[in-house]
């Protein structure tokens, strides 16, 4: 009787000392992800605000496009300046939360100061590409001033990285998700969950203080199990995934390819003169920027057949000339524009066809299914979920290992169940 009471006293003691450790691995947890929440937050809003405030000046003064130019000189010499004209940007910040590999404290001012610039220009980028990178620079800084281990460092770079998307994008579920699926296709960082989306949510509810809230865009609802509607969801899901592949090379090429000028203040005029004719020539507010007016349209059944090859080529040009931003919005813009002209032309409701490819199109390059499926829900309602998830995996399966973020890992193939460990092409 008195070695069973021994047992059972052994084994709650054991209990108490796990509950214990787990309850302050939760304590730091939380107190880090708020802290880290609430610092991204505040740079979230900032970012956004100098963002709307640059996108409103260019649109009443269309002829700040021809300083494009001298934004991308100016850019890439303030890099220079800072010693970081070889950074890999978004590449690095993903390649630090599996490795050793360290962001500099520098990226998140040079990133938010040449984003804005670009987008004030008229460059065709996005800016959440660059709250990942903003997050992730403070984050890791934030790490090193206070001396945490490496597991932990990986950990708040991934809770800021979620709270300057959330921010930014409204999207709070969604940011936390896509932070730990991103990093490696096929493998969940779990252990991040709750930080990433207590510091998610504390960064979300400081944009809703300042304003900043996301709102549901309403999309045409289609009734359920329809089997001719179904086969044009798949029909429209394969080809944006064919699409994402073709932006995902073409972009990786253009950068390549626009090495081949060596000087890259010459480079950066050429290619900044060729997107200026671009935007010139197919019009100054619609391709000008993110495109944010043109994904609205989009959703509201207005389609422009040429919209996401237009967009495509002005993407890579752009970024090809080195101007910053990001290509998730371009991303959205490319899908929205083809998911409404297929619509139209096949008779599908076309605000539904565009939310589908806007979908579909991130889904495939970025290899997030779930955080795609999310997004889905928190931007366009829950009615239409059962035909978006469809076509998110179908997007996914038939997108390959291509992606936009080369130090991305493809884990586990998407074909069989088997280990591959390969990068994204």
């Amino acid at each position: 009787m008195k070695n069973i009471i021994n047992r059972v006293y052994n084994i709650n003691k054991s209990d108490l000392k796990n509950s214990v450790k787990i309850t302050k691995r939760f304590l730091t947890f939380f107190l880090l992800a708020l802290i880290i929440g609430a610092i991204n937050g505040f740079v979230g809003v900032a970012f956004k605000f100098c963002i709307s405030f640059v996108t409103d000046f260019r649109v009443n003064n269309s002829w700040i496009i021809f300083l494009m130019p001298i934004a991308a000189v100016v850019t890439y010499f303030i890099y220079k300046l800072f010693l970081q004209q070889n950074s890999t940007g978004t590449n690095l910040v993903l390649e630090s939360v599996r490795t050793e590999e360290t962001v500099s404290p520098l990226m998140a001012p040079l990133m938010f100061v040449s984003t804005v610039l670009s987008h004030l220009c008229g460059a065709s980028v996005g800016c959440e590409g660059a709250a990942l990178q903003i997050g992730g620079s403070i984050g890791q800084t934030f790490s090193n001033l206070i001396h945490l281990d490496e597991k932990l460092k990986h950990i708040v770079t991934m809770c800021a990285m979620s709270a300057c998307f959330s921010a930014l994008f409204g999207t709070p579920v969604a940011a936390a998700v896509f932070v730990i699926e991103v990093i490696s296709v096929g493998v969940m960082y779990y252990s991040a969950l709750v930080p990433c989306v207590v510091s998610s949510l504390t960064a979300r509810y400081i944009a809703h203080i300042f304003g900043y809230d996301a709102e549901i865009i309403s999309v045409k609802s289609v009734e359920n199990y329809q089997p001719v509607l179904c086969l044009q969801i798949l029909v429209l899901a394969i080809a944006c995934a064919v699409i994402s592949i073709f932006f995902c090379r073409l972009l990786k090429f253009s950068v390549k390819t626009s090495k081949r000028i060596s000087n890259p203040y010459i480079r950066a005029i050429i290619l900044s003169c060729v997107a200026v004719g671009i935007i010139m020539l197919t019009g100054v507010g619609k391709y000008s920027g993110s495109g944010v007016s043109a994904i609205n349209l989009a959703l509201e059944s207005d389609a422009d057949y040429p919209a996401f090859i237009i967009k495509i080529v002005l993407t890579c040009i752009c970024v090809g000339a080195g101007l910053k931003g990001g290509e998730i919005v371009p991303s959205f813009f490319i899908g929205a524009t083809f998911g409404a002209a297929y619509g139209v032309l096949i008779g599908m409701p076309a605000s539904f066809a565009a939310a589908v490819g806007m979908l579909c199109v991130f889904c495939g390059v970025t290899n997030c299914p779930l955080a795609t499926i999310i997004i889905a829900m928190e931007l366009f309602g829950s009615q239409n979920i059962l035909y978006f998830m469809l076509a998110i995996a179908v997007s996914y399966f038939m997108s390959g290992y291509y992606g936009l973020y080369s130090t991305q890992r493809i884990v586990y193939s998407k074909y069989m169940p088997e280990f591959i460990n390969v990068r994204a092409k």
